[in-house]
């Protein structure tokens, strides 16, 4: 499947950040690498590089499929149902 074919874009949406950090590990008074942030709500959870992989907990949980990188810079996305990366996503 190409990323362009991905069924899940159509969940993409126009959110806000729920915090400038990983939103999970600012509550428990931990650290994080790298963030992510959730394309359906907005999430901010930290990546699998991080100890408590957070955006994928935030995925099992919710089944949200589509998160973006949250670094300065970066534009890229990943669908985690159909394993995808996407080098940008569509705006909504």
């Amino acid at each position: 499947m190409r990323a362009d074919e991905c069924p899940h874009l159509d969940q993409v949406r126009a959110v806000t950040s729920g915090a400038d950090g990983c939103e999970d590990c600012l509550k428990m008074g931990d650290t994080w690498v790298h963030l992510r942030l959730c394309e359906a709500c907005g999430h901010v959870g930290c990546c699998d590089s991080s100890k408590n992989q957070h955006a994928t907990k935030h995925f099992h949980a919710t089944r949200h499929p589509i998160i973006k990188s949250f670094e300065p810079g970066e534009e890229w996305g990943w669908c985690y149902v159909d394993e995808l990366f996407f080098e940008s996503l569509p705006s909504r």
